[in-house]
């Protein structure tokens, strides 16, 4: 069985940050990795996630897994909420990292800064800057994996009531419907780096559900 993981990037970012997590995945799956790389500042997530569409329309496999890290786990979202975009792809599931689904403090604090919406530009404008109540539908099993180690952008730009990652706060990665959720230390952009959250990440991948190497780390 042919096994095909596609990792969507955050804000700022290219895909090529993503090696050493896409490694690991494909060495604890057997599968192939790919990075898909979309403008992340200038074009809105609605667009970015049709770009992804045609994207994971040409992948043939047997299993197509999804990886989204902060905004790419947007992107994500956006596409599965057009049923015909996704309706063809092959079965999967998907893994969220540290993704900001009720909206972003560090977004609004940044925003308050000369040119601060300008730099994060129109996707963080229109899905970040206000809290929101979004629902994962189940049509694929989702996991989500949160950080708590508060080193990061957010520190830099304002305060953050709670834990954090340092950029997205736990509270905001909290997604309705998901199957399951895990919090470890890790910060928003070291959770690419880290082993654990690999392992993790590909737990999910392959059985639906995190390992949970801490009880505790658990919700």
């Amino acid at each position: 069985m042919s096994t095909v993981i596609v990792y969507v990037h955050g804000l700022w970012q290219s895909g090529v940050e993503s090696f050493w997590l896409r490694r690991t995945l494909a060495q604890d799956l057997q599968a192939e990795t790919q990075a898909f790389s979309y403008p992340s500042v200038a074009v809105n997530a609605s667009t970015n996630a049709l770009a992804l569409a045609k994207h994971l329309s040409a992948i043939s496999a047997d299993q197509l897994h999804l990886v989204g890290h902060s905004l790419g786990g947007l992107v994500i979202l956006k596409l599965f909420e057009d049923a015909a975009a996704h309706a063809r792809l092959p079965p999967g599931r998907i893994v969220l990292l540290g993704p900001p689904v009720r909206g972003s403090q560090t977004a609004q604090n940044l925003a308050r800064l000369p040119f601060g919406r300008q730099i994060m530009g129109i996707g963080v404008g229109e899905e970040l800057l206000t809290a929101r109540e979004r629902r994962w539908d189940g049509v694929r099993e989702l996991g989500v994996i949160a950080g708590d180690l508060g080193l990061g952008l957010g520190r830099l730009v304002g305060t953050l009531e709670g834990a954090s990652d340092g950029t997205v706060m736990v509270a905001e990665t909290q997604l309705e419907g998901a199957a399951d959720r895990i919090i470890l230390r890790v910060s928003h952009t070291g959770m690419l780096f880290s082993g654990e959250v690999a392992h993790e990440a590909a737990a999910f991948l392959g059985t639906g559900r995190f390992s949970r190497r801490d009880p505790a780390s658990a919700i």
